[in-house]
């Protein structure tokens, strides 16, 4: 079947235009530029789609999410989140390697693709992490903990750090780092807890995991990145001063939708619902993560999509755990930061479709053009508010509860297939195996 998508107003690599986009095979044919539906010459049945008042984007490559599979599947699965995925226009994802067991090995690590390819119903991509012990050799970005959080991954020594940056830039491999100073966090939890009770409040949270345990951390990745040449991607970058680090070429950044959204102020009404590592911090630290997304010194959006079941939220800094529940309702928000002003649509999909593609390599997606896969969203105006039942992530919950949104995801297609339609999943289809250059 070929399909037409006409009359939509496309947004493509820094342009905003009406036209159409024709689909055979599970790949874009043609993209037309104009109005009203184009002629074609193709001789195959024809599904014809107005897509009048709706914006048509590049499917959204989410590549920070912690699907939860194998080991934690009581609060998430590649199943669940994959569909959450659908519903929120995003359509690959990059998952992360601190499960149970850690994707650390070979062996594992084609066991998860493995996983994917049953289960995602987006395209489904999966990170090597790296120990103390080295990295394994696939094909893969590698994802590095410099900062103890979920999992057991820490790599702490620097020998071992040097050996990871030097192997990463003699394959052409880019490392996403996680940067907080592990001794500075522990030191601060000790001297949280002498002044506030063995659970300090969640409050105090950025207090612990505080501007300097990001900044060490980040400048020692920044330093060894110098000195080896490779290619560093530093994650869920939390603080003003963590961009000065930045060089736009082999040093880049990321910012989460959480650190967008929310600053310290929140706690008091959102409590341990938006904890996570690194911490959400200042307001003027979140203006200052605006700006540089703005102006294109934070490359990448992610969502660090990290649901828990909310009996493991409870508590305060020491107990209650890190991460929420994210990606069904990223493009939404980010769409909503576009209407205040924060950036421009075509920015907000540079960041969210084309750089990813761009920074990680990722074939044939990401763009709008002839002969990559079919990967891409429709949305449009419509205000509603988000109540439980919406939610489809398997934890159930999510922070953004009660809010109002003022766009609506429509349709999402991947790889060709109608996978997400008005409100229904298609649970046939499945993704495809996210491959890089």
């Amino acid at each position: 079947m070929t399909t037409l998508i006409h009359n939509a107003t496309i947004v493509n690599e820094g342009r905003c235009f009406r036209g159409a986009v024709l689909i055979e095979d599970g790949r874009i044919s043609e993209v037309f530029e104009g109005e009203g539906q184009p002629v074609t010459s193709r001789l195959s049945p024809l599904n014809s789609i107005d897509a009048s008042g709706a914006l048509l984007l590049p499917g959204i490559i989410d590549t920070h999410v912690h699907f939860r599979e194998p080991g934690m599947t009581h609060k998430a699965d590649i199943c669940h989140e994959s569909r959450a995925a659908l519903a929120g226009g995003v359509t690959s994802v990059m998952d992360m390697p601190n499960v149970n067991p850690p994707t650390t090995t070979v062996e594992r690590w084609k066991e998860r693709m493995e996983m994917g390819l049953r289960n995602s119903r987006v395209n489904y991509s999966c990170y090597i992490g790296a120990t103390n012990e080295g990295i394994a050799d696939v094909p893969a970005p590698i994802k590095l903990f410099m900062g103890s959080s979920t999992g057991n991954m820490l790599v702490d020594k620097r020998e071992a750090l040097k050996t990871i940056f030097q192997f990463a830039a003699d394959h052409n491999r880019p490392i996403v780092a996680h940067c907080e100073d592990t001794q500075r966090i522990n030191e601060r939890m000790a001297e949280a807890k002498q002044l506030w009770g063995d659970n300090p409040s969640v409050e105090h949270h950025p207090w612990i995991r505080d501007e300097e345990a990001c900044y060490r951390s980040s400048a020692l990745a920044a330093e060894l990145a110098q000195e080896t040449g490779a290619r560093l991607h530093i994650a869920h970058i939390t603080t003003a001063r963590e961009l000065e680090l930045l060089n736009g070429k082999n040093i880049t950044g990321e910012v989460c939708l959480p650190h967008l959204l929310f600053c310290d102020q929140d706690y008091a009404r959102l409590g341990t619902r938006i904890k996570c590592n690194p911490a959400i911090k200042t307001e003027s630290d979140r203006e200052a993560l605006r700006q540089a997304l703005k102006d294109g010194r934070l490359l990448t959006i992610g969502t660090d999509h990290a649901p828990h079941l909310l009996s493991e939220k409870q508590g305060g800094c020491a107990r209650a755990a890190s991460g929420m529940p994210m990606v069904q309702f990223s493009l939404v928000s980010m769409l909503g930061l576009v209407d205040e002003g924060v950036l421009t649509l075509e920015r907000m999909v540079d960041a969210m479709c084309h750089q990813p593609a761009l920074l990680f390599g990722i074939k044939e997606r990401g763009f709008l053009r002839p002969g990559y896969k079919a990967d891409f969203v429709l949305v449009r105006p419509e205000t509603w508010t988000l109540h439980e039942e919406d939610i489809l992530s398997k934890c159930g919950w999510s922070p953004l509860e009660g809010y109002t949104f003022n766009w609506r995801v429509q349709q999402t297609f991947v790889n060709g297939h109608l996978s997400y339609d008005h409100g229904n999943i298609n649970d046939a289809t499945r993704g495809e195996a996210v491959t890089f250059t």
